[in-house]
């Protein structure tokens, strides 16, 4: 058997656990007085109401402190990780234009100020944006680049379009400060296309590709991507084995229509997704096809993510299970595990 070269990992995307009675307390008024108690975070963004832990079942530890995520990171061991809300990945759900960008500006500051800044440089963070108010957005994608923070997130799911030009003013502030903008799905009951099955299993199935792939072919067809090539954009938490069977099948419908239809469009779709490219992806360790994938849409394209402590996360099973493949070259090993996301995240 090959001795494969372990890689010092850099995780792509993994998780904080909010502490509801400390964003409560950051809130701006009125949202303070309402929402301070109760402290349960249902309080603070409504949730799909489904028990993601089957009681306990499917617990994987908790992540809500600096110390327990820098312990997490040696189990892998992994050198830094960039968290990603958890609560916050529901926050396309919340109805008030207000209240959103508030609770947005109360995550920002909390994950940068308790969570970031006493972990010694090995925890980042993406900054959390509203999905209502674009001004608020294009605001708080510079106030997260004050922060200190790493780039930003839209969640996936919500009534919104990312492609929509009412967000252009934000991707041009993105490219101003070269700051990296993510998508991340919230895997609800209640995203777009998954709000039809009766049990969470095939909710939970459908609702992260779908809210990834929806907002990926509305930047694509409306010309995001032409019109801001500098801009790192990443798409998480659906894994990368998706993307060549959806390029085919968007080329083949801007061949046909894309001269109409999708007229800010220079290139065929497949076109933008390529090594050096800014667009990249996260991936999961038991994807079967994972190497060809790379070798079809650029290795640097595609970056490890633990998404611990999430329950149907395997870390750090996956970190050990990506250091051993036989199937990965030891220059698809390296990229995926610490290059792609230093390159994303701009990771010195």
């Amino acid at each position: 058997m090959a001795t494969q070269t372990l890689v010092t990992a850099i995780d792509g995307d993994g998780h904080i656990m909010e502490n509801p009675k400390r964003l409560a307390e950051l809130l701006e008024e009125p949202y303070r007085e309402f929402r301070s108690t109760p402290m349960e975070s249902s309080a603070l963004v409504p949730l799909d109401g489904v028990d993601r832990n089957l009681g306990t079942r499917l617990f994987k530890g908790s992540a809500r402190t600096t110390q327990e995520w820098l312990d997490a990171l040696d189990r892998g061991p992994m050198a830094k990780s960039v968290l990603f809300p958890t609560l916050g990945l529901f926050s396309g759900f919340v109805k008030d234009p207000d209240y959103q960008a508030a609770l947005c500006r109360a995550y920002n500051t909390w994950v940068a100020s308790d969570i970031c800044e006493p972990s010694g440089g090995r925890l980042l963070a993406v900054g959390l944006l509203p999905t209502h108010h674009e001004d608020a957005a294009e605001a708080e994608l510079r106030r997260a680049k004050s922060l200190g923070l790493a780039g930003v997130m839209f969640p996936a799911d919500g009534v919104h379009l990312l492609g929509h030009k009412r967000f252009d003013g934000v991707y041009g502030a993105a490219a101003e400060l070269d700051f990296p903008v993510t998508v991340h799905a919230s895997g609800s009951s209640n995203a777009p296309g998954a709000d039809v099955f009766p049990k969470f299993i095939q909710a939970h199935s459908v609702a992260h590709p779908f809210g990834i792939m929806r907002h990926f072919t509305s930047m694509m067809f409306e010309g995001v991507f032409d019109k801001f090539p500098s801009v790192k954009f990443a798409f998480l938490e659906t894994g990368a084995t998706w993307v060549p069977w959806w390029m085919d099948r968007l080329d083949e419908e801007y061949e046909s229509r894309g001269a109409v239809d999708a007229p800010l469009v220079k290139n065929v779709p497949s076109s933008y997704v390529h090594t050096g490219g800014n667009i990249f992806f996260g991936c999961e360790s038991n994807e079967r096809m994972l190497p060809q994938v790379m070798d079809v849409i650029g290795a640097d394209t595609v970056m490890y993510a633990s998404d611990y402590p999430h329950w149907d996360c395997e870390y750090p099973e996956s970190l050990h299970k990506i250091q051993t493949r036989e199937d990965l070259s030891d220059a698809q090993r390296r990229t995926l595990l610490h290059d792609t996301a230093a390159r994303f995240y701009g990771i010195e």
